[in-house]
């Protein structure tokens, strides 16, 4: 009898968390996130050995983004899902976790792949076209590399309340797979080969050039991110790793591979990715140096009076991170700060600078030097650079005005409270609109 009470009451707390939509640590639709944390679970209870959640206390979520008219809201495809920004300013470390890391928009909604049934085709200029099945990839030597994806959607602006508005799309994980070069030295390269085309296996079946340099570097047909399988919304079962490049290079639902002798301008990049500023092609797809303070910015609050960690993270398409300096007079002076944990090529770096705050306004920004000496511009010099008034950089699409990595500052107010530092502009016009 005791038996089946227990049985009965483990069916009635995996109903309850199911219906209050907390199996996966989410809050409540509807709820508050103070009403979901709350809402308490057993977590001694089988579901949660199996699969661990979070503290009913632990409440970030990723931010859904997009925008719409106030009265009719713009056509949408069908299937559609939004687009979602890492939640930046409540990250620590340099890992983002999966359920945490940025998701662009899928307008052709994400495929129910089964990887028992899934391929890989590598065809093209190639001596042997080969297929492989996902356990076959899964007999090749594995690597795993930490990268950053950044889509070329984030810029900082004067319209960004938060950190995740300004650069939210972007994280960094831990990848698992198999050397792109491996599998195309298996298939044997033809001297006129000079570029490949991905393909996913979405409704779109979106495509990207890759030049073929770049591929037998240190791309990746990744399976694996951060311990486990990549998840659907990252592209189950294998996705197109390109370190450093923009992140629609990275192809999810990867499927297909051709070698060719000229890049394709598929749609992706002859509607939207290419321009006619020759400072936009052929060979920009790295990200240059970047960095922004996590900590304290927009709509954070400081404590009180007294010492602070001002922390962030800085990142750079050419390598790895070569020094941060942190400035909190609007960069009148700075000041270098310490890279903490591990610094690797392409991927996140952590920094933190120790500074006390005495109640006075003060405005926090950083800069980033990486390895190839490359420093990150202000706003002022990105406009300089392109040509442009300071309108303009905002008035333009990113995806035709380059990697907009210019400095981004946060004003703290005398009352602790911390706001954007950039000065207004008018309309701001977004790729993720």
């Amino acid at each position: 009898m005791r038996r089946e009470t227990q049985l009965d009451r483990r069916r009635f707390l995996k109903k309850g968390v199911a219906l209050a939509g907390l199996a996966t640590g989410a809050p409540v639709v509807g709820a508050s996130r103070a009403e979901a944390a709350a809402a308490a679970v057993d977590l001694n209870a089988t579901e949660q050995v199996l699969y661990g959640q979070r503290s009913r206390f632990v409440t970030t979520t990723r931010v859904i983004e997009g925008s719409s008219h106030r009265d009719i809201a713009p056509p949408r495809p069908n299937p559609y899902r939004p687009s979602a920004r890492t939640p930046l300013g409540e990250s620590v470390g340099i890992i983002t976790p999966t359920s945490l890391h940025f998701t662009t928009q899928h307008n052709y909604g994400i495929p129910d792949i089964n990887p028992a049934e899934h391929k890989l085709m590598i065809h093209g200029l190639v001596d042997r076209p080969l297929v492989f099945t996902v356990d076959e990839l899964k007999r090749f030597p594995s690597v795993s590399r930490i990268h950053f994806l950044e889509c070329v959607g984030n810029r900082p602006a004067p319209g960004g309340k938060t950190v995740s508005d300004t650069h939210g799309r972007m994280a960094c994980s831990e990848w698992t797979g198999v050397p792109l070069s491996v599998l195309l030295r298996e298939a044997g390269i033809k001297n006129s080969a000079t570029w490949l085309i991905a393909e996913g296996s979405d409704g779109g079946k979106h495509e990207k050039s890759v030049p073929l340099a770049k591929a037998l570097d240190d791309v990746l047909v990744a399976y694996g991110q951060n311990g486990e399988p990549v998840r659907p919304d990252h592209g189950f079962p294998l996705r197109l790793i390109v370190p450093g490049f923009e992140g629609i290079y990275n192809v999810k639902w990867l499927r297909r591979l051709k070698l060719v002798d000229q890049a394709y301008v598929t749609f992706q990049e002859h509607s939207r990715f290419i321009g006619s500023n020759p400072r936009t092609q052929p060979d920009s797809y790295a990200f240059g140096p970047s960095s922004v303070i996590t900590f304290p910015s927009g709509s954070q609050r400081l404590s009180g009076r007294g010492q602070h960690v001002i922390s962030g993270l800085a990142w750079s398409g050419g390598g790895e991170v070569k020094r941060v300096d942190v400035s909190v007079d609007g960069g009148k002076t700075y000041q270098e700060a310490r890279l903490t944990g591990a610094v690797l090529p392409k991927a996140h770096t952590r920094f933190e600078l120790v500074w006390r705050w005495e109640g006075e306004e003060a405005v926090l920004q950083s800069r980033c030097t990486d390895v190839k000496g490359q420093v990150q511009p202000t706003e002022a010099e990105y406009a300089k650079y392109w040509g442009f008034a300071r309108q303009q950089l905002y008035t333009t699409i990113q995806s035709q005005l380059g990697h907009c990595n210019w400095i981004m500052p946060w004003k703290v107010n005398r009352d602790g409270s911390v706001t954007n530092g950039l000065p207004p502009v008018g309309a701001v016009v977004d790729v993720h609109g």
